[in-house]
């Protein structure tokens, strides 16, 4: 989606960016794993398919995509951004007669930063920046059955239940923004701050003067 290609999302403990081509031979590493095929209900693809779907990814107007960069790691200049990559974090326009409905996805892919609470981080500032940006009012999110981390997650943000594929052994659940919902999700806006990706990563990754990596 155009409209992120150079916003940046500033958290307490990640940062979401655009998904650049720099970010692709990671991507593509993690998703050679069957664990996340499964979870992400994935197809394996070849690294130039996964070009492809980066540039296909960038233009479409019904896909919004963020790749999730741990923050501390992001900092340090000697640090290849993708080496600071921990996820990536999706909102699909799946109804083309109600934009206001978006669906939500959330893959931490790295194993070392589960369990962290950067998921629950992550799709706060997805839906925030989903409510502001997007126009989203209603947010959906389908679950594999076996996936309890993540119906347990949007359940924290009181996403609810609406149906059950036994096709695809997988949860719909749904949660609509009303005043309430809006409030509670964006508070007073403190924490996360929407900046320019390409001026900040060139001021806070540039190398410093008289430093070596």
């Amino acid at each position: 989606m155009r409209i992120n290609e150079n916003t940046l999302l500033e958290g307490k403990c990640v940062v979401l960016v655009p998904y650049e081509r720099e970010h692709v031979p990671r991507y593509h590493q993690w998703m050679t794993s069957p664990e996340l095929q499964k979870l992400t209900a994935s197809q394996p693809l070849t690294l130039e398919q996964e070009y492809e779907m980066q540039r296909r990814w960038r233009e479409d107007d019904d896909k919004c995509t963020f790749i999730i960069l741990d923050k501390k790691r992001w900092a340090d200049p000697c640090v290849p951004e993708e080496d600071c990559m921990v996820g990536d974090v999706n909102l699909f326009l799946t109804d083309s007669e109600d934009p206001s409905l978006g669906e939500i996805e959330v893959m931490i892919a790295e194993p070392d930063n589960r369990g962290r609470g950067i998921g629950k981080e992550v799709a706060r500032m997805m839906m925030c920046y989903g409510i502001t940006s997007l126009g989203i009012h209603k947010f959906e999110a389908k679950i594999g059955k076996e996936n309890q981390v993540s119906l347990a997650l949007f359940q924290k943000f009181h996403f609810q239940e609406v149906s059950y594929s036994e096709v695809f052994q997988e949860t719909t659940l749904q949660l609509r923004i009303d005043e309430e919902q809006e409030k509670r999700l964006t508070g007073d806006g403190s924490f996360m701050e929407e900046k320019n990706y390409r001026e900040t990563k060139a001021a806070i990754r540039r190398e410093p003067s008289g430093h070596s990596c």
